[in-house]
């Protein structure tokens, strides 16, 4: 089996490689994949002491306090496979892989 790729106008060959997995432990929930995803994939969740999430009120008005905002990813299959996520996240936190055809 091979990896799924994509033949460009220039007739270069691109493999797109689809987020995985996203290491809340190193994540400061800055925002920037969030705001760099063209798709939808990503969402900000609060985490309690204990490491519960807690959904966050889209207009800032949670009921529930938090220890930190991290980032999850909430609809991996709207990933298109073009990495701006991890490219963008300074802490590094996500892994990505090609798709086998």
């Amino acid at each position: 089996m091979s990896d799924f790729s994509v033949t460009l106008p220039s007739g270069a060959t691109w493999t797109p490689s689809f987020v995985q997995s996203l290491d809340e432990r190193k994540c400061i929930g800055c925002g920037r994949c969030f705001r760099v995803c063209p798709r939808g994939v990503l969402e900000l969740v609060g985490l309690d002491d204990a490491g519960e999430r807690i959904v966050l009120d889209p207009d800032g008005d949670e009921d529930e306090e938090y220890e930190k905002k991290v980032m999850t990813i909430a609809h991996g299959q709207l990933c298109i496979g073009c990495t701006a996520c991890s490219k963008i996240c300074p802490k590094k936190c996500y892994t990505h892989a090609p798709v086998a055809q």
